[in-house]
This record gives structure tokens, sequence and C-alpha cells, in this order.
């Protein structure tokens, strides 16, 4: 059986402090803690609570596990002495923690009247519904008052954000644009030796690092808790420093995270010059892991018996406990007097957080999820930009005199529109700025928008939206661009892991709206490839409260748009903006030079609710349910399928999230037989969500659907092999008006009217 470690490390302090000599006390708290050092006796002893505060936090959360009270056990010990970074920043640099920052999140709190960071913490562990950032949905370090943003336990996946706030702090002054700090923070991000590895940290550090090399401020501190373990892989000694110590660009400061005054001098040293050079550092901090990497961990499964009292003879606590009493600033007595008036403080506040309410339905656990103030979104998003300022923008001609044009067009004029609506919009990706994107969308904009507003970035799209995150949460209006949609899936866990669950983690205090463009879908008659012809959005359909927006034409793609930008300003709304590739250009619908598919620019357009389905035509034969690529084709099978004498009504769904389900129920039944044309894929497509809305909703009309192959797409001709084409729509259909109409299908009379319709 193993042992439990946290009593063996708790008696080894009482042992060893125990047996320390009685010191002639001092009492000039404000001279050096010892001789040399820059840290005095009385920092030291508001740094020694904090980190005794986080080793009892642990030893109670083993504590309160035992007894099925406590459902996170992931603690810090023997990391106490980050709380030395806390020590050196101050409490409005946004701080992105890591899940054993304990000392940190502890020492700022001390230094904020009013905070209860034991009680918090506690709140958390057990998950009562009081906790005040998460609410019970995670334990997590929080806090709205410390500008520290709960993170979870996705690992390096926070720190794009940290490189993106960091960015936007400046980037926000330089606009003169409120920032949700002071222009002089800088930001913080701890994580661990192991996950200093993962491709998210490397790519985030490497961006900051490439900004930072054009001479573009990113003032953010990396933090590497090294502790040498990674669970129960060993990171190779000298590792972090070879990968880090000498990189260019980079400052670099170690620190032995096991002696605080060192600790304290390190920090120091890297939050000054981060400060004063508005550039990356990374403060590397050697420290040791113990107690295992949880409560559940059996550390002597893969470690020996000496390995763990070597370990363990390290203590920072017992340490620093040292450093206070060899060197006349307490007792012995003293000190363990300190240690068991804060066991026995966290364990009655533990008893306290243990009898505070639980979530105890559903609705409680997704009311915080992404919540809408419709009513205020189009308030917002009908708020006009002033007319003065869009001359001086766009020029005497502005683009609502020009002819009708395509998709790609209308876009552009409504992002240019946005940009002089919001002052604090970004817009930004790889190609955006001069080229304007590959398809030229954000062509011009960046001469027109003033400096700094529309520009470029390196080719990595975790970054890219690690960016947009950061400058969300910093109070910024970004709209980023991803080229493909095939290029976002090396970074979906920055919308899953971050970016929508953030409002959910910390009950809406924290926010990092977005609407992120995207060339999406298949359709270049081959072109490129599977990367650039994607057709699967399965991966965005499934996270939480993320809206998916995806319209087929310049009209509505400028009204969806501006209701999007509003849902991010008024509610911090995540939004993806699917664009589909192949009508960014397309200018006709059913013939050459029909021009059916352009439109005209009007500013003033009514803008479309989200979760709102658009209908062609009233037929009554059957419904065809579709959207962007597959809305185009099946409006021109529609016109072939009436000189048959079969009227179908055409539903574009224009939002596959939220789905406009009542409307298309409505459209079904209004015929009784409903076709799916779906771009995407027959496993995983949207086509199974709208049968399964149907079906639960008690449709008993006939359904057919037309999918993509399960499959990635070829180059050339043989990409109309596998995706769906106006043939397939068009047997589909004709088969489907060739079966009889069910008893069990609605009568026309019996179905509510359309609220739009183009007939």
């Amino acid at each position: 059986m193993a042992v439990n470690r946290a009593s063996v490390v708790d008696q080894n302090f009482l042992d060893a402090v125990g047996a320390m000599p009685i010191p002639a006390l001092r009492h000039d708290l404000d001279s050096p803690v010892r001789p040399g050092a820059a840290l005095t006796a009385r920092e030291t002893l508001d740094l020694f609570h904090s980190m005794v505060s986080s080793r009892i936090l642990d030893f109670e959360a083993r504590v309160l596990k035992a007894k099925g009270q406590s459902f996170y056990t992931i603690g810090g010990s023997g990391h106490e002495c980050n709380a030395a970074v806390a020590h050196a920043t101050r409490h409005t640099d946004p701080a992105f923690l890591h899940y054993r920052s304990g000392g940190f999140f502890q020492h700022r709190a001390s230094q904020v009247p009013g905070e209860s960071p034991l009680f918090d913490v506690l709140l958390g562990m057990v998950g009562s519904a009081d906790e005040p950032i998460a609410g019970g949905r995670h334990k997590v370090f929080g806090s709205l008052s410390l500008n520290i943003p709960p993170q979870t336990s996705t690992i390096a996946s926070h720190l794009p954000k940290a490189m993106g706030a960091a960015f936007a702090i400046d980037r926000a002054k330089r606009l003169g644009v409120e920032s949700l700090v002071p222009n002089d923070s800088i930001a913080i991000c701890t994580f661990g030796d192991a996950s200093s590895n993962h491709s998210t940290a490397t790519g985030a550090i490497n961006a900051a690092v490439w900004g930072a090399w054009q001479n573009v401020p990113i003032p953010v501190l990396f933090v590497c808790e090294d502790n040498g373990m990674g669970i129960s892989v060993n990171t190779p000694s000298g590792w972090v420093n070879a990968a880090y110590g000498h990189r260019p660009g980079l400052k670099y400061v170690h620190g032995d995270g096991l002696d605080i005054v060192d600790a304290v001098r390190a920090a120091r040293e890297a939050v000054d010059w981060v400060r004063e050079h508005r550039k990356p550092a990374f403060l590397h901090l050697s420290l040791v892991r113990l107690l295992g990497h949880a409560g559940s961990d059996v550390e002597q499964l893969y470690q020996t018996l000496g390995q763990i009292e070597a370990k363990e003879a390290r203590d920072p606590v017992l340490a620093t406990a040292r450093l206070l009493i060899e060197n006349g600033w307490r007792s012995p007595a003293q000190v363990l007097s300190l240690y068991e008036s804060l066991r026995t403080r966290v364990a009655a506040l533990g008893q306290e957080a243990v009898s505070r309410p639980k979530i105890t339905t559903a609705e409680e656990v997704i009311g915080p999820l992404a919540p809408m103030d419709g009513d205020a979104i189009h308030a917002e998003a009908m708020r006009q930009p002033d007319p003065d300022a869009r001359v001086a923008f766009w020029g005497e001609r502005l683009p609502e005199a020009d002819r009708p044009r395509h998709l790609a067009m209308q876009l552009n004029r409504a992002l240019g529109d946005a940009l002089v609506k919001y002052p604090e919009m970004l817009i930004f990706g790889e190609d955006v700025a001069k080229k304007g994107g590959v398809y030229h969308v954000t062509a011009n904009l960046a001469k027109k928008a003033s400096v700094g507003r529309v520009f470029n970035t390196l080719l990595d799209e975790q970054s890219i939206l690690g960016t947009a995150l950061g400058a969300g949460q910093m109070g910024l209006l970004p709209i980023p661009e991803i080229q493909y949609l095939a290029y976002l899936h090396n970074a979906v866990d920055q919308l899953r892991g971050e970016a929508a669950s953030l409002q959910y983690f910390s009950q809406r205090q924290f926010k990092n709206p977005m609407v992120m463009r995207m060339a999406s879908y298949a359709y270049q008659k081959g072109f490129g490839g599977h990367f650039h012809n994607d057709n699967s959005v399965t991966s965005l359909r499934d996270i939480p409260g993320l809206v998916l927006a995806s319209p087929s034409n310049g009209s509505d793609a400028v009204a969806m748009l501006k209701t999007c930008i509003a849902a991010a300003k008024v509610d911090g709304a995540v939004v993806a903006f699917l664009e589909p590739i192949a009508l960014y250009m397309t200018k006709d619908l059913h013939e050459d030079g029909d021009g059916l598919w352009n439109s005209v620019y009007d500013p003033e357009a009514e803008a479309l609710p989200m979760g709102k389905a658009k209908t062609y035509g009233s037929g009554t034969d059957l419904t065809i349910i579709s959207w962007a690529n597959g809305l185009w084709m099946s409006l021109r099978v529609a016109e072939r399928l009436r000189a048959q004498g079969i009227d179908a009504r055409v539903v574009d769904l224009r939002w596959l999230a939220p789905m406009p389900e009542q409307d298309f129920l409505r459209e079904a039944m209004a015929t009784g037989k409903v076709l799916v044309v779906d771009e995407t894929r027959k496993t995983g497509g949207v086509s199974e969500a709208i049968y399964t809305s149907l079906i639960e909703a008690g449709f008993k009309g006939e359904m057919r659907r037309v999918t993509g192959w399960d499959t990635f797409i070829p180059l050339g001709a043989a990409a109309n092999l596998v995706l769906v084409q106006e043939e397939d729509i068009e047997k589909a259909a004709v088969a489907l008006h060739a079966v009889p109409v069910s008893n069990a299908a609605p009568s026309s009379s019996a179905v509510p009217t359309s609220t739009e319709r183009e007939d």
C-alpha cells in the first residue's frame, strides 16, 4: 500500500522546525532577510504566509477527498515560491495561471483588501455553487478583482491568449482606445516544464518573439515552473535552459524556486525588464513537485523511495521557515503557531465550504454558457456609424452608390463600416493587410484604416486565435481570419478549450468576444486538394455556445456580420463566420449574365437575428433544406424542377448554431416532404442534426438527404465524385416527389406563416 506522502511532508516540516534552535529575535523587519538580500524580512514573512496557505490547502484537499467531499487534488506543493512572481508584479497585471500556481494566487489576493482566497479555493475544490469565479463548475484560480482569468486543465492552451493579451495592452494604447488594464501593465503566464514542450506553448512563445523581433510591443512574462516532471515522465536535465535560455529576442532569467530570496530576485529582474522594454521574457524557476501529480497519483509506481525523499528534503516551505528562524525573524514556536493556525482555519473553512450549496439543475450548469440578449444585440447591430467618419474612410463615393456586387465585395464593405463604427476593432490574420486576403475580402482595408488595425500575422492558427482571445479579454473587438477551414483543425482547441469556455468558467465575469472569419467548404473545381477544400464542420458544431454563421450571398452576409459583431460587443459572443469560398465571386444564379447572386450594398439593412432561416418560394410539393453552396445549387435545381411540374420551396439555414429548428420544421410541415442537401459529410454532417430535430419534433413526413461522401477531397475533377452535385439533388428531389404523401403529413392550413420568404 502506498504511503500518504502528504502526511510525510507535513510531519517532516513539524519535526524539522521543532528541532531548530531558538534564535535571538530581531524586530527591524525592513532590513534584508539575510545579509546581501534585496528582500526584506517583512516581505519574506508576507510571502511565507502565502506559501503556507497554499501548502495547507493542498493538505485539506486530500482530507476532503478521503471523505468524498473534494473533487480536485492537483496542488502546488513544492511550487510555493511562485508567490515571488505575484510579489514582483501588480494586481492589475493580467495573470494566466498554471494549476500549480497556488502560491501566486494566495499572495496576489493578500495584496488586495477584501479578498478571501483560502475560502474561494476550498469552494472550488468541493464544487460549490457559491465559488465566486466558476460557481462550482471547476476548481480554478480566478478572480475579476485580481485580474486572473480562470484557466482549466488544458495543457499550455492559455499561452497564446497570454501573448495576445500582452499584444493588446500596447495596441489599445497605440490606437487611443481604452483597455481594461493600465497602459504599462504586463501579462503573466505560468506553466510547467512538461507543458513547455507542447506545440501550443512553443507556438505562443515563438509568436511573441516573432512580434518583438519586429519591434511590436508584446510585454508578456512566460514563467516556467520547472519541477522536472510531467506526471511520470522526467524532463531531461538542462532541457528547459537549452530550449529557451539562448533564444534571440527572448530575455531569459533563471531563479532558484526553492529559495524565496533568489526567486524574488529573478522575478523582479524579469518583470522589470518586460515592463520597461515591452518585450517578452522567460522566467525559469527550478522547483520540485511534492505529493505526486495529484491525490490519485501513486508516485511510488515510477519513482523510487530515495528519489521521493530527496525531493521532500528540498521542501521550499521548510527552506523559507529555516531562513526566517536562522536569521532571527521568527522563533520555531512562532512558525509552528502560524502553520497550525492556518491548518485549523483551513479545516474550519473546508467544513463551511462543504455545507455551501451545490449546482442542482442542468439549467444552472449551462446558465453562464452563452446567453444572448436579442433585443440589445439588434439595437447595437442597427446603430449606424458616424456619417462623417464613413466619408473619411471610404471617400466621397460611398459603397452603397456602387453597382450590385458579389459576396466577397459585400463582406469587404461590411468590414470597412465595422472598422468605422468600432474604433476598438482589429482585423488580422495571414495575408489580410496589403494583399487583402487570399480572396481579397479585406482588400484596401489596411490602407483605409488607421495604422495597426488591419494587419498580418505569422502562419500559426493557434497564435492567430490566441491573439484574438487576449485582445478580447483586454477590451478590444477582434476579427481574426483563418485562411481555410482545414487550417483551423490544428488550432480548434483555442475555440473549444479557451474561447467558448471562458464565460462558462467565469460566470460571465470574463469575456473574449471574437468573430472568426474563415474561408470554408469545397467546390473550388478541385483546386488545392483537401487542405483548401475541407467540407467538415463537425469539430465546430459540438463546441458549446459557439455561434456558427454561414451566409450564401452578399446581402445576407452583410446583415449576419452586423449581428455577429454586435453579439460579440454586447454579450461577448464567440462566432465562427463560415464564408463559402466558391461563392465569393459568384455573380449569377440560373444562367450566365443574370447577375442574380449579386446584391446592392445597404449599410442600413436590417440585421438578421441569430437562428433565423430564410425560405425561397412557396412550393407545396417538397421542401429542400440547405445552406451555403448547397443553397445556391438547390435554387438552381428548384428552377429546373418547376419546369417538370414539381414546385419546391428552398430553405436557407444561414445559421448552423443556433440552428433555426422552428423555421425548417414549419417549412417541412408545409409540404410533408423534406430533402436535406448537405455539402458536408454523411457521417457527422449537418443533415444528421436536421433529421434528428425533425423526428424529435414529431415530423411524420418523408425525408431524404443528399450529402458529401465520408472522405477527404481529392484534386481536380475527381472532387466532384464525392461532393454533392446538382444532378444528385435533382434526382433525389424527383424520387421524393414520386413518393405518396403520408396520411400523417400535416395539412398546409395548419402550418404557420413564414416571417421571411423570398418568392
